[in-house]
């Protein structure tokens, strides 16, 4: 190799460094970059582990309200009791197929190639079905409630615990992106003061 040929190997590894630094830096927080096939795999593997979870609570809890019109107490309850609970048990049927729905997805559709199309329905599924087990497990609570508490006060406690569902499943979340967002949002501006005012940089 000639002494000429030696910078422009060095100024080729810089530019192919630089290029590979550039493109696939690392992710917000200091993550490990990804290619789109790595996240959409690890999206889906988190999708599955979200859907072992929630099965396993609303599969008990379906459970137990298809068993309680076997009792003799069932047949003691009200007519307002009584349309609660059929309401409870058809919510708990559609959160438990909200919630199974990504494994027939996956099962049906596997091998084409549509994993990113699979991996946006099986999220969409997994929040109509949390929303539907909030319902379900508050009705069922409702339930239960009457028949220990008397007066208003079981109507006050389940209303209660629907909110703190609520703040903990949703508000949350929701307060933490945004916030997220904005902190996102005043590190551009940081970087760029120029861009914000409207001056070169």
């Amino acid at each position: 190799m000639t002494m000429t040929e030696q910078p422009v190997e060095r100024v080729g590894e810089d530019a192919t460094c630089c290029a590979r630094h550039d493109d696939r830096g690392p992710g917000p927080g200091g993550e490990a970059p990804e290619t789109p096939r790595e996240r959409v795999n690890r999206r889906w593997n988190e999708v599955l582990q979200e859907t072992r979870v929630t099965q396993t609570g609303v599969q008990i809890l379906f459970g137990f309200l298809l068993s309680v019109a076997f009792t003799p107490l069932f047949r003691e309850l009200e007519t307002f009791d009584r349309v609660v609970y059929v309401i409870t048990v058809v919510l708990g049927a559609a959160a438990t197929g909200s919630l199974i729905a990504p494994v027939s997805l996956h099962r049906l559709l596997s091998g084409q190639r549509m994993k990113d199309e699979i991996v946006e329905a099986a999220g969409r599924l997994m929040m109509c079905g949390m929303v539907l087990l909030a319902l379900t497990i508050g009705c069922t609570l409702l339930l239960i409630l009457r028949v220990v508490v008397p007066g208003v006060l079981a109507e006050a406690l389940a209303a209660g615990v629907m909110l703190w569902f609520g703040l903990c499943w949703y508000a949350l979340p929701l307060y933490l992106r945004r916030r997220a967002a904005r902190r996102a949002s005043a590190g551009r501006c940081t970087a760029h003061p120029g861009r914000e005012t409207g001056e070169a940089p």
